[in-house]
């Protein structure tokens, strides 16, 4: 697969589960996706390099695995070796798991990180991987590809949504049915209207309304002629 095409099926999962509250930077998590697959996705879409474990079946991993060869760094030599990987229905079930990971104490400075740049030095940090370029190697492909601009969208989404929000409560707010204010009892006596209304509750707006007719029918009273005997 072309780093374009992987980036593509990749960015949107990223960028909405960080929409969701995931601790993880998109640019990372597409970045360690693709470092850790060589631009891959296997059948069994682990994307992250998620061992088996002693880990147990959870929401998003029902205890499936597959092996196959690998290599670590111990006492600073490469090692050749195998290893049992989890492996997922989907791709978003694979990064909601390492989330779950993440939530654990171990991860803390990767949660804690500003930065998808910081984070990546955290992951390394934190025994993530042993590879001792690790952070060096996620930062070069976010980089490569400029990954990082992913991280923007999820901002100015984050920013939209705030925005909606509160837009939201002005609405409520106008649209909130409130008993006669002060100022409407002063001016017309009771807010029923001598029984007009029954239970009289309006929005502010209505209220203001109400009160704009009541005023225009007492002028148009005022000005019509008696009626003759």
């Amino acid at each position: 697969m072309k780093p374009v095409e992987f980036i593509a099926r990749i960015a949107p999962i990223a960028v909405k589960l960080r929409q969701e509250g995931s601790p993880i930077f998109p640019s990372l998590r597409i970045a360690q996706a693709a470092h850790e697959t060589g631009w891959k996705i296997h059948p069994w879409n682990n994307l992250v390099g998620l061992k088996v474990g002693t880990g147990k079946p959870n929401a998003y991993w029902d205890g499936s695995s597959v092996r196959t060869g690998t290599w670590e760094v111990i006492n600073g030599q490469r090692i050749d070796t195998t290893a049992n990987w989890r492996a997922y229905r989907t791709i978003e079930d694979c990064f909601r798991d390492q989330d779950l990971l993440f939530a654990g104490s171990r991860y803390a400075r990767v949660r804690a990180a500003g930065t998808p740049r910081e984070q990546a030095d955290m992951l390394q940090a934190c025994g993530y991987a042993t590879d001792p370029r690790y952070a060096e190697k996620l930062k070069a492909i976010m980089d490569a590809h400029g990954l990082e601009k992913f991280d923007g969208e999820v901002h100015g989404v984050q920013e939209s949504q705030t925005e909606l929000i509160k837009k939201v409560g002005e609405l409520e707010a106008r649209l909130k049915l409130v008993p006669a204010p002060a100022w409407f009892t002063a001016e017309f006596g009771s807010a029923d209207l001598n029984g007009l209304i029954h239970e009289p509750v309006l929005t502010a707006e209505g209220w203001r309304v109400l009160a704009v007719a009541l005023r225009a029918q007492a002028r148009l009273s005022a000005t019509r002629p008696d009626p003759q005997p």
